[in-house]
């Protein structure tokens, strides 16, 4: 922590000339300050991931990258209000655990747990999603948690997908966070795979209430898929996260934290 401050303190320096041009600018960076956001970047990047342990968990540090870039994409639209990152990796078969909820703050992983799929987007594999009302498929992209609700299966967390093109009608189409008791070892066990959803990101019944009380409420949620699926996003767009990026880094190192 000590060196990633010491190495942070040295690149906030040296763009210190360059801020104004970063404030002015959202999503045109300068060359000169390009350079040294994108080494500030990636330095938080391994930090975050070397921090909260992820390479124990079989995370992939591009998937943590897509979306950190897209967490500060977010919140330069003052969308992300909370420093609270989910990550979903579909691209993971159901088996395994594949949802990861981190501490930004803090450098934590606060959970890592199984999450289901919707039934129609494939078996143990999640290979086909949709944003069409109906389909009974996950869809891909970058969310934004809403407010909490008791349904049918118990506290629930309503979801706002922010990608037009994939999950822009997850609020139409009822795809929410709940428990499922489908969602354990020993339907795994029993069956090779986890149940499936009708399209949620279904939790197991005795971590949900924690996750969802946790990432409620203006955090953000990302679900990454196979590399074979259909999803470009202009939410992971590199150089319009930087500036953000920047003055957030700057906010932090100020008030040591």
């Amino acid at each position: 922590m000590t060196l990633f401050r010491s190495c942070l303190a040295g690149l906030l320096l040296l763009t210190a000339g360059l801020r104004p041009a970063l404030a002015a600018a959202p999503t045109q960076v300068p060359t000169a300050a390009q350079t040294v956001a994108v080494a500030a970047f990636e330095q938080f990047l391994a930090r975050t991931y070397t921090g909260a342990k992820l390479a124990q968990t079989g995370m992939s540090v591009q998937v943590l990258r897509n979306a950190l870039i897209g967490y500060f994409n977010l919140r330069g639209r003052g969308l992300a209000r909370r420093p609270v990152l989910t990550v979903i990796d579909f691209s993971r078969p159901s088996r395994q655990n594949r949802l990861w909820v981190i501490d930004l703050s803090h450098t934590r992983l606060l959970y890592h747990t199984l999450v289901a799929h919707g039934k129609n987007s494939g078996g143990d594999l999640a290979q086909t999603f949709s944003n069409r009302e109906g389909s009974e498929m996950s869809s891909l992209g970058f969310y934004l948690t809403g407010d909490t609700y008791q349904g049918k299966h118990g506290l629930s967390l309503k979801l706002q997908g922010l990608d037009a093109r994939y999950n822009s009608h997850a609020a139409e189409r009822a795809v929410v966070v709940h428990a499922a008791d489908y969602v354990c070892e020993d339907f795994i066990r029993q069956n090779g795979r986890l149940g499936r959803s009708q399209g949620c990101p279904a939790l197991p019944p005795a971590q949900s209430a924690g996750i969802i009380k946790t990432i409620k409420s203006g955090s953000v949620l990302y679900v990454q898929g196979p590399s074979s699926a259909d999803y470009a996003s202009d939410w992971l767009n590199l150089n319009a996260a930087l500036p953000v990026f920047m003055r957030t880094m700057d906010v932090a190192s100020s008030t040591g934290q």
